[in-house]
């Protein structure tokens, strides 16, 4: 074991940890230490081959992995970032001045970081069928949609021949359509909700072009099989989503993809005292996305579940470059106390530098409310010395709503749960209030 002092480390090399990497060093934030458990740099986006990335970020349509390398190309233009892949962050422990990042490889054995900061960008988790309950023996034949995805796009088999998806969000979308390209014949897509929370276009693209059947307001019951699955049964659920069992029905199939939603991987973030916002499952963060403790920062699918990877650049590039200013203004302090010699006084100076929110005035910071049909805001907490960008995701879909925020008011044709609301707030938007309250208001004609 040994240890190494570094400048900024960040964990996750997917589209969020490459973006912040890469806006940290433009800042100058100095030796950057890149973290990734796989072999691979890019993420999740290395088995997403369709196409649809970066139409806002890059202004041309990618696949996954041509949007990372794009990321990745530019690594080589920085060689103050130094990359660690198969690599596994095991304890992340904040001290007052440095936060201690112990990882651990088959090639450097153990290794504690000693890093004046550090971003967490470890993306999110698939729900798997222990976390919905479903009825049923345990036969092969039964997939989250990651799992799928990655042994057709990346391993090389087919999962099936013949599929049942649960669950319409995007992911389950597009795996309907990537299944079905691949002679995979897709039964059915179910959805327990009244509505899809995937995107429209994705509905369109990929079932309704394929002809694919939707069930909305339905849920599988029954897992039948005892080797391979045989079936599922399917049935309608009421408003309280109890399913109807005397309307039921059987669908064949020897596949049953979980497309059941995703869950911010935030177990290290806990570990490190970091404090959790309920709606969103991620780091509650402020407008420079520094977390609740000083000089760990948060970005991507960690803070809270995007539906394009273009906003994951967006607010990973402003991480990267907080993370870099954190970085500059301790160094700064810690060579003015040099100069000084005065150790005293650097101490004091340095253990109040940067302060993370929990710890500014309460006056410092506007804080966010969820309104009327809003499930989540991101971040939870604005400066009042420059715009943000809000993250808004909406409980139920509505058309001809205004979203208002302050005193913004932005009029939509219509709002769903599967698609983020993008609200810049600026200071003159808010009043001398310390709580900002986001809502969805029905437009007047």
């Amino acid at each position: 074991m040994h240890e190494v002092n570094v400048d900024l480390l960040i964990v996750g090399a997917g589209p969020a940890g490459l973006a912040a990497a890469i806006a940290a060093a433009e800042a100058g934030a100095g030796e950057i230490v890149l973290v990734d458990r796989l072999a691979e740099l890019g993420g999740i986006l290395q088995q997403c081959i369709h196409n649809g990335f970066g139409l806002r970020f890059f202004k041309e349509e990618l696949t996954g992995p041509e949007y990372a390398q794009r990321f990745m190309d530019k690594l080589a233009d920085f060689p103050q970032i130094r990359i660690k892949a198969e690599t596994m962050v095991i304890e992340i422990a904040p001290d007052q001045r440095v936060t201690r990042v112990t990882t651990v490889n088959a090639r450097d054995g153990l290794v504690i970081y000693n890093a004046a900061a550090i971003i967490l960008a470890m993306g999110c988790r698939e729900r798997p069928r222990g976390a919905i309950n479903t009825p049923g023996t345990r036969p092969a034949g039964i997939y989250t949609a990651g799992s799928a995805q990655r042994l057709m796009n990346v391993e090389g088999f087919l999962p099936g021949r013949r599929a049942v998806i649960l669950g319409s969000g995007d992911i389950g979308l597009i795996m309907a359509r990537r299944l079905t390209l691949e002679g995979i014949k897709v039964e059915a897509v179910v959805e327990l909700m009244p509505y899809s929370s995937g995107l429209t276009r994705n509905i369109v693209q990929c079932l309704d072009d394929f002809g694919i059947p939707l069930y909305v307001g339905h849920t599988v019951t029954e897992i039948v099989g005892r080797d391979r699955v045989e079936g599922v049964v399917v049935a309608p659920v009421d408003s309280t989503r109890v399913p109807d069992q005397k309307r039921a029905f059987r669908i064949d199939c020897d596949t049953l993809v979980l497309s059941v939603g995703l869950i911010p991987e935030n177990e290290l973030s806990l570990q490190a005292s970091v404090l959790l916002d309920q709606a969103t499952g991620g780091p509650v963060v402020d407008s420079d996305y520094q977390t609740s403790v000083p000089g760990i920062f948060a970005c991507g699918n960690v803070v809270h579940v995007h539906d394009l990877v273009d906003d994951v650049s967006e607010e990973s590039i402003v991480a990267g470059r907080s993370a870099a200013a954190f970085v500059n203004s301790r160094r700064d302090e810690r060579d003015l106390c040099d100069r000084r010699d005065r150790r005293d006084l650097c101490d004091r100076r340095d253990a109040s530098s940067a302060l993370s929110f929990s710890e500014h005035r309460p006056d410092a910071f506007i804080e966010t409310k969820a309104g009327r049909n809003i499930r989540s805001i991101v971040p939870q907490k604005l400066r009042r010395d420059r715009p943000t960008v809000l993250y808004i995701r909406v409980a139920n879909p509505e058309q001809d709503v205004v979203i208002s925020a302050g005193g913004l008011r932005r009029k939509l044709r219509q709002v769903t749960p599967g698609e983020t609301v993008r609200l810049t707030v600026a200071p003159e938007h808010c009043s001398e209030e310390l709580q900002l309250t986001v809502t969805v208001e029905k437009s007047e004609a």
